[in-house]
């Protein structure tokens, strides 16, 4: 019967001294992925910051990131955290040097680490090429109007606008006031002016809407502008008064712009809000304001006002026989002689005869 020896004792030590040395190298292979994986994680954190700059840069100029570069900025976040992972976990003690074989447990923890090491400084290198991007944004499609909302119908205020659309087409006309009671049709009147560049060629780079009200904020103005121009973004809302102001005006000093300004209650400091004042000798870039005040208009420094009437008699009757409608106008022999009067007492004001005609159209 064939029997075996039990290992000699120098065969055993042997067998000891060559694993601790394999152990030794692997460590010394983990060692050195890791300095490599910092130091190349490194270089990839200082890549990814000029990157972004270039970014804010292009952005700063109306220009749209491309989707490859958004991508890649979201594989070095993912891989720069599993870095940060790494390194923490080989700080801790189960990374850690295996002699003779006797820490099966520990070895086999130090291999599968050295595999995360090796594949992740793989990942940063692989990273670092791809950023090297020729181009990092694209110019955006901008529209440079956006078509607000008009009744179906308007009735009454084509004189007036085919007069204020040719005045702010005149090249000497640079600030234009359009003023009257409330409810007259103002905002309509400037909801036309700002459709109609919509349909007209026009050499507009920016057509640009934004409401005022009685409680002046020149932040609004200024946010209604970034919106339109492409600088509103997280950062906006740190930034004061002033330092949003001159970044519009870097923008809007090399664009060309019309400005639509709905419901002035009292003179608004352009230059504070970061626009490049149109004059009589320079008037590439246009105002138009709507405001109850004609005084106003004044204190704005216009080159033009017009002042929004209330409706011709013909033309209220017109309106308020729509808001009615037919069916309640031919219901009894009364009712149109009615709505002549009720029409009259509205002395022709857009907003009463559309409400009471609202109301009649209910009963």
């Amino acid at each position: 019967m064939e029997t075996f020896a039990p290992p000699s004792h120098s065969h055993v030590m042997g067998t000891l001294f060559l694993n601790a040395w394999i152990a030794l190298l692997e460590k010394q292979g983990i060692y050195d992925n890791l300095k490599d994986l910092r130091r190349e994680s490194q270089k990839l954190i200082e890549e990814r910051n000029d990157v972004r700059i270039r970014v804010i840069v292009a952005e700063q100029q109306q220009m749209k990131r491309l989707e490859r570069v958004q991508g890649w900025f979201s594989r070095v976040q993912d891989v720069l955290y599993e870095v940060d992972r790494l390194t923490l976990e080989s700080n801790r003690e189960d990374v850690k040097l295996c002699l003779g074989g006797l820490c099966t447990k520990s070895c086999k923890s130090n291999y599968k680490f050295g595999r995360k090491v090796f594949r992740t400084l793989r990942e940063v290198q692989s990273l670092s090429l791809e950023g090297d991007f020729k181009e990092v944004a694209q110019p955006a499609p901008v529209n440079p109007v956006d078509e607000r909302p008009l009744p179906t119908s308007v009735v009454g205020l084509q004189s007036t606008f085919e007069r204020v659309w040719s005045c702010v087409m005149e090249d000497t006309i640079g600030i234009v006031g359009l003023y009257g009671m409330g409810g007259v049709g103002k905002t309509t009147l400037l909801t036309q002016i700002n459709n109609k560049f919509l349909v007209s060629p026009n050499h507009f780079d920016f057509v640009i809407w934004a409401v005022v009200s009685k409680d002046l904020q020149l932040e609004k103005i200024q946010e209604s502008i970034a919106k339109k121009i492409g600088l509103f973004n997280e950062s906006w809302s740190s930034k004061n008064v002033q330092e949003k102001a001159q970044e519009i005006f870097k923008i809007l000093s090399n664009k060309k712009f019309m400005l639509l300004l709905d419901d002035i209650w009292e003179p608004v400091d352009l230059a504070q809000v970061g626009l490049p004042i149109p004059s009589p000798r320079s008037t590439s870039s246009k105002v138009v304001f709507t405001s109850r005040d004609f005084e106003v208009c004044g204190q704005m420094e216009t080159h033009r006002s017009f002042k929004v009437e209330c409706l011709a008699y013909e033309d209220a009757c017109e309106l308020f026989e729509e808001k009615v409608g037919r069916e309640i106008l031919d219901s009894h022999p009364d009712i149109p002689e009615l709505a002549e009067i009720v029409a009259k007492d509205c002395g022709g004001l857009p907003l009463a005869l559309i409400a009471v005609g609202r109301a009649m159209a209910s009963k």
